[in-house]
Order: C-alpha cells, then structure tokens, then sequence
C-alpha cells in the first residue's frame, strides 16, 4: 500500500487495514524493502481496500464502528508466499482468519463504501509489487527462501482496524483507530 509506482490513481482514496505486530510486521517490512527499494511499507492486512469516499466522513467512521462492534476480535495465521500471476503481487497467504476479514469485508462494501475492485477480494500481505516485467517470479523465490529461514511469529491477533487515507504518494493516514467489539473515537 505504501510503495512508489502507480498509487497515484488512489490519492485521496481511503482502506481499512489491520497494522501487524512486531516482530512479524518488522520482518515483513524489512524484507519488503529488500525486494522493492524504496518502498516505505508498514505491514498491513487490508479489510477493505483502496476506494474513493464522497459521503460525510465522521458519518462513514461511525457506521464502520457499528459493523466492527458487531465482530471479535480474531487471529490471523500466516501461509505461504506466493504470486498472484495477473498482477505480478508477491503476497504472503493467510491461512487462519481470512474467513473474518472476508466477513468483515462484505459487512462494509455497501452504502457509502461500495466499489467494485479490479480484483476479487482476497486477504493477505503484499511483500512486493509495481514489479518490473518478467521480475515476479525471482522476487516470488526470493520472498520465499526468506519467509522459510524466519524463526519468528508467523500469526498475530486482530483487535482492531484503521481507517486510511491516501494523501501523498507512498504516505497513508490513520484517519480513525477501529477497536472490534466496542465503540471509539477518531483520531487527532
């Protein structure tokens, strides 16, 4: 979500993300990094991806915190690395609570928050992407031998989410801190 080329198209836009925990999201950001320099990541699962929003935002804040009450929090485990072919989007797999975000992803994409991705939803954690043609697949192996040499954490607990802006490229905005199962305030 946070690297160079071609996120113009998303300026102004907003997501709503689950940050990882250290040391997974440390690992994951390093190794981000490694593969697409110059990226400036923050280790993230998205429950809602990139859509513009036109809607009164406070309005749109509170209606998202009425559907996340409605969820527990919920545990992600991660899988394996892999590639989605079409996109060239080296992605770490979730393997335990894509089902949850899945859920929480269908609750939220009506209304005022209603977009037609480019394509289908499908949790996980991108490690690299805007790839130069024919770089997937050694970035994929690479990724790969990576992920299967780390010792650390390969799960972690979802408690909340945030509400995203895009406001300058390569750099998101916590615009609201989403606790699951309770009511909260915006940020600022």
């Amino acid at each position: 979500m946070q690297c160079p080329n071609g996120e113009q198209q998303t300026l102004g836009w907003f997501a709503l993300v689950s940050y990882i925990p250290d040391p997974l999201a440390r690992f994951l950001d390093d190794l981000r990094i490694e593969l697409v320099p110059g990226c400036r990541p923050k280790a993230h699962v998205t429950a809602l991806p990139p859509r513009p929003h036109h809607s009164d935002l406070k309005e749109t804040i509170a209606r998202i915190d009425d559907v996340l009450r409605t969820f527990p929090p919920f545990r992600v485990e991660t899988g394996d690395m892999e590639l989605f072919e079409v996109s060239n989007v080296v992605y770490l797999a979730i393997r335990q609570g894509a089902g949850r975000m899945h859920e929480i992803y269908e609750s939220l994409n009506r209304g005022e928050l209603a977009f037609k991705e480019c394509f289908e939803y499908h949790p996980h954690i991108t490690i690299a992407q805007d790839l130069p043609e024919g770089a997937a697949r050694r970035v994929a192996s690479l990724a790969k031998d990576r992920w299967a040499s780390y010792l650390g954490p390969r799960g972690f607990d979802v408690s909340s989410l945030s509400f995203v802006q895009h406001v300058a490229p390569s750099i998101w905005m916590d615009v609201a801190a989403l606790p699951l199962g309770q009511l909260t305030l915006p940020l600022r």
